[in-house]
C-alpha cells in the first residue's frame, strides 16, 4: 500500500505536503521560476529578541515569524534553491526551480545561533550534516553560500 502524502494548494504558486508518516510539512513549487526571481514577498507577522523553533532571523536582535505563514514550511538545505533576502523582505530564486520542486534554504544563512540543532537530512555532496547556525561553521565554508548581512558582518568582525 503506497502512503498518500496530503497537499494543500496555500498560493498560486506553491503547494504544502504533509508527510503522513512524521507530520513534516514542505513547501513545493507550482509554477516554475528563473534564478534571481522574486518569489515571494514576506513580514513580520510578531517580532521577537530571540530565535524559537520557527523564527527567522532578520538582523542581531531580532527573530520575526512570518507572514504568509506558509513559507515557514521552506525547509533547510545544504544545497539550497532560494534565498530570504532580509533586507528586502523577499523569498529569491538562488537556481531555476522547476514545478514539483520542494523549495529549501540554507538556514544559516540567517541564523546565527539556532534555537536548536537538527540532524541534517539533505543528503547533498556538500552536507553539513548537523544544523545549528552560523556560529557553529567554518567561515570557509559560510561565504560558499548568499548570507544575509547581519550574518556576513559577524563573518568579518
Amino acid at each position: 500500500m503506497q502512503n498518500v502524502v496530503n497537499e494543500v494548494v496555500v498560493s498560486p504558486f506553491a503547494k504544502v505536503r504533509e508527510c503522513p508518516e512524521t507530520g513534516y510539512k514542505s513547501l513545493y513549487a507550482e509554477i516554475a521560476f528563473e534564478r534571481g526571481e522574486v518569489i515571494s514577498s514576506f513580514h513580520a507577522r510578531e517580532t521577537f529578541d530571540r530565535p524559537s523553533y520557527l523564527t527567522l532571523q532578520i538582523s542581531d536582535l531580532q527573530h520575526i515569524n512570518i507572514d504568509p505563514e506558509f513559507l515557514q514550511y521552506i525547509n533547510h538545505s545544504c544545497n539550497p534553491n532560494v534565498f530570504f533576502d532580509t533586507i528586502a523582505m523577499q523569498v529569491i530564486a538562488l537556481r531555476n526551480i522547476k514545478i514539483g520542486e520542494e523549495f529549501s534554504f540554507f538556514y544559516p544563512s540567517t541564523e546565527w545561533a539556532m534555537d536548536r540543532g537538527f540532524d541534517c537530512i539533505c543528503q547533498s555532496e556538500n552536507c553539513l550534516e548537523f544544523i545549528q547556525g552560523a556560529a557553529y561553521i567554518s567561515p570557509s565554508i559560510l561565504l560558499d553560500y548568499k548570507l544575509s548581512p547581519h550574518i556576513r558582518k559577524k563573518l568579518t568582525v
